[in-house]
């Protein structure tokens, strides 16, 4: 399969089998990196890394893929470049497609990233914008793969806010693969309309579906998966902390919903979480709400039914392959 030249912004973009065409090809990466052969294979080529959002899992996993496939990385952080202040996208987009390979973007709305693919004239990958979060999907299906063995049929759960990137591309992401996508909260934070008509008439072709409900134990039971994520965003003001947790704290993932799963079923995780007081933002909901834990409790979290670690690992040979493919490695 050739993606060479292709940019990466969205599940919504790539067939279903092109979806686990990357997904083995990260296996097929990840197993190389493990057994310690060599696959430099885009010598030469340079990338730059926009991040007007921080993180920990994309950026080191985008640059331990560069250089493990042989290129040279630039980082820019919020303060590293004059995209959408002084220069406009655009004209960003033009600059940059001139002297590197491959761009990638993390940062806010899905336009801008969509902007600088039309404009860079070299493949542009999403690291996460407020809509959607692509290369943290392909990390999530090959470790679902890894631990359940297959895609068709499974039933995943995604508990807590599904209004967002999150829910939003892995709602995408199991209606292509034919997987039973659940989303398990408070109404409000059902994800849009509009895509989950889209994401139905798409299981209509894979033999997925997609639920919605406000029932935790219809929502968990016989799940194979359950997962979610942090219930305010980055970039969210503090302030909606208090009506988060009021309405999405009976959807925390805790002993009683994983009882509700099958006893096989694996909980995940993008990172970071708040299942302790052990970061500052979580000392600080302890003393402003009592709440010691938030989305997940540290006994799931901690549990050996949790694969979160393994979920992270993976996403650097996701990235891998991602980069590997849409910069046409295999046609070197």
């Amino acid at each position: 399969m050739n993606l060479k030249g292709r940019h990466f912004l969205k599940l919504l973009d790539y067939t279903p089998e092109e979806i686990c065409y990357l997904v083995d090809l990260a296996a097929e990466l990840k197993e190389k990196k493990k057994n310690g052969v060599a696959h430099d294979v885009l010598k030469g080529k340079n990338i730059a890394l926009i991040f007007e959002k921080t993180s920990t899992r994309t950026r080191c996993s985008f640059e331990v893929a560069a250089h493990d496939l042989g290129m040279h990385v630039t980082y820019l952080d919020p303060s590293g470049s004059q995209i959408g202040k002084k220069e406009s996208i655009p004209d960003t987009a033009r600059v940059l497609g001139r002297m590197y390979d491959g761009i990638e973007y993390r940062g806010y709305g899905q336009e801008i990233v969509e902007s600088l693919a039309e404009y860079a004239g070299v493949p542009v990958w999403n690291g996460l914008t407020n809509e959607f979060h692509p290369t943290q999907m392909i990390a999530d299906m090959l470790t679902i793969r890894e631990k359940l063995g297959k895609f068709e049929g499974i039933k995943f759960v995604y508990m807590g806010d599904a209004r967002y990137n999150m829910g939003n591309s892995l709602m995408v992401t199991c209606a292509k693969l034919g997987i039973n996508f659940v989303a398990c909260t408070n109404q409000k934070y059902f994800p849009e309309a509009e895509l989950v008509a889209t994401c139905q008439e798409i299981c209509k072709e894979t033999g997925g579906s997609i639920t919605l409900t406000e029932d935790v134990q219809e929502g968990c039971s016989g799940a194979d998966v359950i997962y979610t994520d942090v219930w305010v965003s980055m970039g969210e003001a503090t302030d909606v902390w208090e009506e988060r947790i009021c309405d999405l704290m009976p959807y925390q993932v805790n002993e009683k919903a994983m009882f509700f799963a099958k006893d096989s079923a694996i909980f995940m995780h993008c990172l970071p979480a708040f299942h302790d007081l052990n970061t500052t933002v979580g000392k600080e909901i302890y003393d402003k709400f009592g709440i010691r834990e938030m989305e997940v409790t540290d006994a799931v979290f901690e549990s050996e039914q949790s694969v979160v670690f393994d979920e992270a690992e993976n996403r650097m040979h996701s990235i891998k392959a991602i980069m590997y493919a849409t910069l046409g490695a295999d046609q070197q």
